[in-house]
């Protein structure tokens, strides 16, 4: 597969804003390891190869077992998933499919207890965010590095 565009090239203030957005999140009270499988989970159903190859690297960086990372699509079966890993995966599958799933009540149900409504809003950009860089790098065809 060959790269379409070279985005930050093309859109150097469009990247600019987007790393912004990643500098709040980097902020944000979620346990950076729980990000790392949000990210993954959503490149997942994106099939974005660039965004899954980066962010298996920084969780490997960060400690997470590969045992949790080879399961993390199945994590409904895996049993190596906390409660609140659990809640975060299900609300980003639901607006990562957000055309299919419009978000019903039993999602918002799931993660609810799990999340203060400051976390909840940082887990919903994290999701967002991810989506976003999704879209650019499966759009103009971003490869990994060999």
């Amino acid at each position: 597969m060959q790269p379409r565009l070279d985005f930050y090239a093309a859109g150097p203030d469009i990247v600019k804003a987007q790393m912004g957005v990643e500098t709040q999140i980097g902020k944000s009270r979620l346990d950076h390891l729980l990000k790392e499988l949000v990210r993954l989970r959503v490149s997942q159903i994106n099939g974005c190869a660039f965004c899954l190859d980066m962010h298996t690297t920084d969780a490997r960086k960060s400690g997470e077992s590969e045992r949790r990372l080879a399961t993390v699509a199945a994590w409904r079966e895996a049993p190596f998933f906390n409660d609140q890993e659990r809640a975060a995966l299900e609300w980003a599958e639901s607006l990562t499919l957000v055309a299919q799933t419009h978000v019903p009540d039993a999602v918002w149900e799931a993660v609810r207890p799990h999340f203060t409504d400051a976390e909840l809003a940082e887990l919903t950009l994290l999701i967002t965010s991810i989506n976003s860089w999704n879209r650019f790098c499966v759009a103009f065809r971003k490869m990994p590095a060999e």
